[in-house]
């Protein structure tokens, strides 16, 4: 007697847009508030992510002028922790998945 063929299995389709999805940065948000001094914002970007002083300076001036700015795009953890360092000093800063 001989034994019966070995039916194939059918693996499952893995969904490359949801792997792709998994790899876009996060962006860290700085938004406007009326209690923090423009000079101390500058100083803020400066240490939390080592910006020269006219980077650091037109990103404040974009906080100022339009509510907000986008002062980093980075994997998830590390926006997560630019977030807490931005919140420690005092500023308002969220994070969200880049588009």
């Amino acid at each position: 007697m001989t034994a019966a063929a070995p039916t194939p299995v059918r693996e499952a389709e893995t969904d490359t847009a949801e792997a792709v999805d998994l790899d876009l940065p996060w962006d860290v948000i700085v938004w406007d508030d009326p209690v923090n001094l423009m000079s101390y914002v500058v100083f803020v970007f400066r240490r939390v992510f080592g910006f020269p002083e006219p980077v650091a300076r037109k990103l404040m001036m974009e906080v100022h002028e339009t509510g907000k700015a986008l002062v980093a795009s980075e994997p998830r953890e590390q926006a997560s922790h630019y977030v807490e360092q931005l919140h420690s000093y005092g500023l308002h800063a969220t994070m969200q998945r880049s588009a």
